[in-house]
């Protein structure tokens, strides 16, 4: 079985229009959401095996805010082909995992990040199905979990939603 925990980074500052979207920093609200989804995914004992990271600016202060409330050595490749990614390259990336690995944390970006989860979910009509689709937030957390055994079998209406976590939740 994989397990694959989907994150949209927390929220960003809009405050300096001159800077490079690239370059946004977390905004104080952000900076508060993120450690608290690191304790949610430490008491849920959803720690994963890898961490896969944007490279921006915001992905990756979410990921420091975290890492350190999840507990644990977790390895973590930060890539700039995640910055804005699209669901197709997004899925690619997951089926390129080693097989060795069983979960990973995937910390993105809207729209691609939300269309991923939407696609790769089986369950059209559970309710939490329907709230992760109608709106997935600044630091909202999606678990799926696959029957596969292998990585590159992954395909859209392959998972299952375990659960979907916003900051609103955590409060």
């Amino acid at each position: 079985m994989k397990t694959v925990l989907l994150l949209r980074h927390a929220k960003s500052s809009h405050d300096d229009p001159d800077m490079a979207d690239f370059d946004r920093m977390l905004a104080p609200r952000g900076r508060k959401d993120a450690p608290r989804l690191g304790v949610w995914i430490r008491k849920q004992k959803a720690h994963p095996d890898l961490i896969l990271c944007s490279a921006s600016r915001r992905t990756r202060e979410t990921y420091e805010r975290l890492a350190s409330e999840i507990g644990g050595d977790v390895p973590v490749l930060f890539e700039r082909g995640l910055y804005l990614a699209g669901a197709t390259t997004l899925l690619g990336r997951l089926r390129r995992l080693s097989d060795e690995i069983g979960s990973v944390l995937l910390i993105g970006h809207n729209p691609g990040l939300e269309s991923l989860a939407a696609s790769l979910v089986d369950e059209e009509s559970s309710a939490e199905v329907q709230r992760m689709r109608t709106k997935f937030p600044t630091s909202g957390l999606a678990r799926l979990d696959f029957q596969q055994l292998h990585w590159k079998d992954i395909k859209p209406g392959s998972g299952r939603l375990m659960t979907f976590v916003t900051p609103a939740d955590l409060r």
